[in-house]
């Protein structure tokens, strides 16, 4: 599945709905941000039922305030449009893939 970019318009279809989806909390000027996003790619190519989506605090500050994303990168675990797990900052994808793991 292609990681998609996701707004305050569309996280409610594009997140809250039915599987398991990763919700990526971050920003353009975040470093931890730009070393997450090939792990992530790796990730989307190595677990075929995930869902990986990436919001970008700046301009979407209404979905990380209702999240309670204090820390960039943020990455929330969503199970049938309800977050189920919660890790802040860079993650090794071993890391990450034990996490959404546990909630397919």
């Amino acid at each position: 599945m292609a990681i998609v970019n996701v707004s305050d318009n569309s996280f409610k279809a594009e997140v809250e709905s039915e599987g398991t989806v990763l919700v990526d909390f971050w920003a353009p000027w975040c470093g931890p941000c730009k070393m997450i996003a090939p792990v992530l790619e790796e990730l989307d190519k190595e677990v075929e039922s995930l869902k990986i989506a990436k919001v970008n605090v700046d301009d979407n500050p209404e979905s990380a305030a209702r999240f309670g994303v204090m820390s960039i990168p943020t990455l929330i675990v969503f199970k049938d449009g309800q977050p189920v797990d919660k890790v802040v900052g860079f993650q090794s994808k071993e890391a990450l893939k034990n996490v959404v793991t546990r909630h397919q």
